[in-house]
């Protein structure tokens, strides 16, 4: 799982990482510590990653993507490589005024990955390019 975090945040998805794999769970401790280190986005995320909101895009060329259905049922698709969401809470709260490291939307994709739960699809490299220039879902 390649990350682009502090080292704190990575090491807490390796830890949640190996954990979810030996028990299927996150222990309390995880929790508090995604809590501590990602603030009230933590739970929500969490809540995404129980509803299976999170797609993870694959193409034939190697590329990736997530899209992640919100609380409101709004459709984000969000970059990991570029650490990007397009939603307007990571626009303000991580873009604008630096106050966290990624909104819900990216948490949740994280999580997701950590515990290799996220749904996926196949699309060609054309929908991909699609998706990527923004002028269209896949």
């Amino acid at each position: 799982m390649e990350l682009f975090l502090p080292a704190v945040a990575e090491q807490l998805f390796r830890d949640i990482q190996k954990t979810y794999q030996e028990t299927s769970q996150i222990p309390d401790d995880l929790i508090l510590a995604l809590k501590f280190a990602f603030g009230s986005c933590a739970l929500q995320a969490l809540d995404l990653v129980d509803q299976r909101s999170v797609t993870c895009l694959s193409s034939p060329s190697g590329r990736k993507a997530f899209q992640v259905v919100g609380g409101s049922g709004r459709l984000y698709t969000c970059f990991l490589s570029c650490h990007y969401c397009p939603c307007p809470a990571f626009a303000y709260s991580v873009l604008r005024r630096n106050q966290g490291l990624l909104c819900k939307h990216i948490l949740a994709v994280y999580l997701c990955q950590a515990m290799a739960v996220s749904q996926q699809e196949r699309v060609s490299d054309q929908q991909m390019s699609t998706l990527l220039s923004g002028t269209g879902a896949p």
